[in-house]
């Protein structure tokens, strides 16, 4: 009997030891899950609606800002400009204009620093001064946010999180900084296009020349080019 009992102690140990592991691999997992919604970044829109959206982002070449928004005003197109606070510092206007013209205004930090090396605190002072100047100039707040370089970290994450801030990459990068092509331009923001899209653009010369192609291009293959919020509506992010 004592044998018995002392088994019977042994097994009803053992279950208790296996409850506490599986509820604390359950805890565990769902802490993941959590970490990892937290750290989601949005590189495509909603993939059951005809949407794109083409995304500028501002830091330089001031000198095609306003041929480009002749470009989309011409041809009825709304999409989204990221900005560089600093760069906003020394052309309001400019930034004015953008907004006037009906486009959305995302922030693309203030000084183009390398947001995975920064730390939480400096990831906050970043996003904090792109949003107050960019505030200071149309009065309102961006509500989305493209790293630099497209360099995300777990820190920046967490200051995007506290700052309520989506975090947008891109489907599509036309590379337009490096490679002054147009064809090759019209070639990436086009090629094999696919709803929900996000192109990613620069204010460069030969992006400017593309632009109407693209904008025909996209057009006549049924594609609305439209804002990035829109563009991510009701996608699963």
């Amino acid at each position: 009997m004592k044998k018995q009992h002392f088994l019977f102690n042994v097994a009803v140990n053992v279950m208790i030891c296996l409850v506490l592991i599986v509820v604390a691999f359950v805890g565990i997992g769902n802490a993941s899950i959590a970490t990892s919604l937290d750290n989601k970044a949005i590189y495509r829109g909603n993939e059951n609606e005809p949407n794109v959206s083409l995304m500028f982002n501002v830091y330089w070449g001031t000198e095609y800002i306003e041929p480009i928004l002749k470009v989309l005003e011409k041809q009825g197109v709304k999409t989204t400009f990221f900005i560089g606070g600093s760069w906003a510092t020394k052309n309001n206007d400019l930034l004015k204009k953008i907004y006037e013209n009906g486009h959305e205004i995302g922030s693309h930090g203030y000084s183009h620093k390398d947001a995975e090396k920064l730390s939480y605190k400096q990831n906050i002072d970043e996003i904090k001064m792109a949003d107050s100047t960019i505030k200071s100039i149309i009065g309102i707040e961006p509500k989305l946010f493209a790293p630099p370089s497209g360099s995300i970290g777990s820190d920046m994450f967490k200051a995007c999180n506290e700052l309520n801030k989506k975090v947008i990459m891109w489907s599509r990068d036309t590379i337009d900084w490096r490679d002054k092509d147009s064809s090759l331009v019209l070639k990436r923001a086009t090629l094999d296009i696919q709803n929900g899209e996000l192109i990613l653009l620069h204010p460069t010369e030969h992006t400017l020349k593309a632009l109407p192609i693209i904008i025909d291009t996209l057009q006549n293959q049924k594609y609305q080019i439209t804002t990035v919020s829109k563009c991510i509506e009701e996608s699963a992010l």
